[in-house]
């Protein structure tokens, strides 16, 4: 009896085990967005995960050893990370919230950083 009722458990926790290590799902601009991230705005995607297993879900997918992490806010109710691209191709970065409860990601597409980059070094070439 024992045997069947773990069994019988087993059967209904493997569902909520591979959701909770989410797969792989929508590639935007080359970045790897967790299966169930729903578009909320243009780069802009709300997660269903919660925020230790995206951060989980993350981390394999982008090593700290190959990727470079930076923590970007810690407040009560804040929570914040970037994750750039070595590569520079495509995307500049991920960057990944929770707030309110939700757990949101931001592709950075490279045209973005590079715009400000080379307006910010034109004015003071001028001045």
């Amino acid at each position: 009896m024992r045997r069947f009722a773990l069994v019988f458990a087993l059967v209904l926790l493997l569902p909520a085990l591979s959701f909770a290590t989410s797969e792989p799902g929508e590639h935007v601009l080359g970045a790897v967005l967790p299966m169930y991230a729903r578009k909320v705005a243009e780069l802009r995607y709300r997660v269903s995960e919660d925020w230790e297993n995206i951060i989980k879900f993350y981390s394999r997918e982008y090593p700290k050893k190959s990727y470079a992490w930076k923590n970007v806010v810690n407040q009560p109710g804040v929570k914040a990370f970037h994750i750039a691209n070595p590569s520079g191709k495509g995307w500049e970065g991920i960057n990944v919230y929770e707030a309110n409860d939700e757990v949101r990601v931001y592709v950075v597409p490279v045209a973005a950083t590079k715009t400000k980059a080379s307006k910010s070094g034109k004015k003071q070439k001028e001045q």
